[in-house]
């Protein structure tokens, strides 16, 4: 409304400026903004402007094959229950694994006063079971599919072309959730159920000192089957008789509540596994919230050369180049809406030193980047199509699925991205003026093109879990890969 607002301001002083000046400047100056007070919303323009530009690709995927963590989200408001385990707000402090209602009370503070999403293991079984029995029994939560590899696969089931294999511990309540377009190998079920906790807060929530910039939420859980990769031998060797033609991986977060010589064992193996997957079936790889360097690290040098498509947030995408000592790793942490210039600084150096390249034998060619206000999709030239579609298709659903709308109601969302901004803080910049009626803005960097739209935020988000599983789902469908 603001624009309309300052709109109505000018002419104002247009008019006041005809009775004491020359009449001719200021009657253009009143036609023209007169023009301005007609002119539609950003919003609707956008909204729009996407419906034209979301094409479905010319050789779309048939069978998508999904793993491999899976789970039940228990879903709640944050601050009831922590107020319901009779705790106080104090002090954020971040823990790199929960062992008690004390840490888990101070890393929810920790990241609610930043307003961004995090994940965190439960090493506790006795303390999480009785935190996870006062979640389910509180008055309002909800059980949902869970799990990234169990979320994309959901979400990608919701087109009747498309046939999808889901491989993780799936229990008997997880089961009953999923769709019936999801496919389930007898291998893959497992007599109960993992349990994640999400605790959620609104923007603006306060309580006590505390006041939450935005709404987002704060995951944990004591999950032993998922945090141990059981089911990616079962993922692997399932891939011959489905016959997929795109692998969906995820779960190597969950990695980090394994003991150090747990985790690098099983890393290793992991890193076997995904090799024995055919090399003409591309894969994408989705991260998720981490806080172990070494683990970030070795995912970036062992496993990405291994996939086609990484999927990841503001949070991953800095821990990330922190982890490697990338460019901007001195950045502790972004200040308000992540800018950029860096955002793209540092999605060129992961494909230009990790990603396929003339002297590389990496296959990382794609990576899509999603932040509350915008997304970019970076791509190394010659083996991606569709990505204008790809990376609106996203923008848009993740306006929808946080309204809980069919499609983007442009009263309940709002245009939080920089109109304008530089393409780099590292090398000499392009300034890109984006306009609403033509929001996919474009620009290359030696051999790699980004394609970047702004996100038509919720006000009143329903549900925020989930949202990036969704976007990758979505740029993923919209998306074609090359033969080579």
């Amino acid at each position: 409304m603001w624009p309309r607002a300052v709109c109505v301001g000018l002419l104002a002083l247009a008019a006041g400026y005809l009775f004491l000046r020359e009449p001719e400047l200021p009657g253009a100056a009143l036609r023209y903004l007169a023009g301005c007070l007609r002119a539609e919303p950003a919003e609707s323009s956008m909204a729009a402007a996407w419906e034209a530009l979301i094409t479905r690709p010319a050789q779309p995927w048939s069978r998508v094959a999904v793993g491999v963590n899976a789970c039940v989200d228990v879903i709640l408001s944050g601050v009831k229950l922590l107020q319901a385990l009779g705790l106080d707000p104090g002090d954020g402090k971040d823990h790199a694994v929960l062992n008690s209602k004390k840490d888990l009370k101070e890393a929810f503070i920790h990241f609610m006063q930043k307003g961004a999403a995090a994940e965190r293991f439960f090493s506790d079984a006795e303390t999480f079971d009785y935190v996870a029995r006062a979640a389910s029994e509180y008055p309002g939560a909800q059980l949902y599919v869970g799990g990234n590899a169990a979320l994309i696969g959901q979400k990608l089931a919701a087109n009747p072309d498309l046939k999808i294999l889901l491989c993780g511990p799936v229990g008997p309540k997880l089961h009953q959730l999923l769709d019936d377009n999801v496919i389930v190998p007898p291998e893959s079920m497992q007599e109960a159920d993992e349990f994640h906790l999400i605790l959620e807060y609104q923007a603006g929530e306060e309580w006590g000192q505390l006041k939450a910039p935005n709404a987002n939420r704060f995951i944990f859980s004591h999950d032993l089957s998922n945090g141990a990769m059981n089911m990616l031998e079962v993922f692997v060797s399932s891939l011959d008789e489905f016959q997929p033609d795109l692998v969906v991986l995820s779960g190597l977060h969950m990695m980090e509540g394994q003991s150090k010589e747990v985790r690098e064992r099983r890393f290793l193996e992991a890193v076997t596994s995904i090799s024995d997957i055919p090399t003409d079936i591309p894969i994408h790889l989705e991260l998720a919230s981490m806080i172990d360097q070494d683990l970030m690290s070795n995912i970036m040098y062992q496993i990405f050369p291994l996939v086609n498509s990484v999927g990841l947030n503001e949070q991953e995408l800095l821990f990330l180049t922190q982890s490697a000592s990338g460019p901007h790793a001195s950045l502790a942490s972004w200040n308000g809406i992540p800018d950029v210039g860096i955002v793209s600084d540092i999605l060129f150096w992961i494909l230009k030193k990790h990603g396929r390249t003339m002297d590389k034998a990496s296959d990382l060619t794609r990576i899509h980047f999603h932040t509350l206000a915008y997304h970019i999709l970076a791509t190394v030239d010659g083996y991606w199509g569709n990505q204008i579609a790809a990376v609106a298709a996203g923008a848009r659903v993740a306006g929808t699925q946080a309204c809980a709308t069919e499609t983007i109601d442009t009263d309940r969302v709002f245009l939080k991205a920089p109109l304008e901004f530089v393409t780099s803080r590292t090398e000499a910049p392009s300034k890109i003026s984006l306009n609403p009626g033509d929001p996919v803005a474009q620009w290359h960097r030696e051999g790699i093109s980004f394609h970047f739209t702004p996100v038509l935020v919720c006000k009143d988000p329903i549900r925020t879990v989930g949202l990036g599983d969704a976007i990758s789902a979505e740029g993923l469908l919209y998306s074609e890969i090359y033969p080579q």
